[in-house]
């Protein structure tokens, strides 16, 4: 599910770039995006119910969006920032980059928060 997640995020920051918009303005829909594919996927697969246990989805979802906005949003654009306009990384390269940051700390978050119910 990451690696699609991943894949998923990564072809929307690109073709928004692509497309002349604004790096930062690209990574924060593409950010939206993967995090609306991410809860999906990990709510029917990744982290589904067991046996009679229920889910709050509204809930499970802001936390999602909590847990992403943390790495997803504030740390990867702070960190395209200076990947791209400080040591002057290619917009294209950079996101890579920070995946390898990202990803264990998304995961982290949404196995022992996001998705945990007490």
């Amino acid at each position: 599910m990451g690696l699609s997640n991943t894949g998923i995020s990564y072809v929307t920051y690109a073709a928004l770039v692509y497309l002349s918009v604004h790096y930062i303005l690209a990574s924060i829909i593409a950010f939206a995006v993967s995090v609306l594919n991410s809860f999906f996927w990990n709510s029917k697969f990744v982290f589904k119910k067991t046996g009679d246990e229920k889910r709050n989805t509204g809930k499970t979802l802001l936390r999602t969006f909590i847990a992403y906005g943390s790495t997803g949003l504030i740390l990867s654009n702070v960190l395209l920032f200076v990947l791209v306009d400080v040591a002057g990384i290619s917009k294209y390269l950079a996101p890579l980059f920070i995946l390898l940051v990202t990803v264990p700390l998304n995961f982290g978050l949404n196995k022992w928060w996001a998705f945990k119910e007490k």
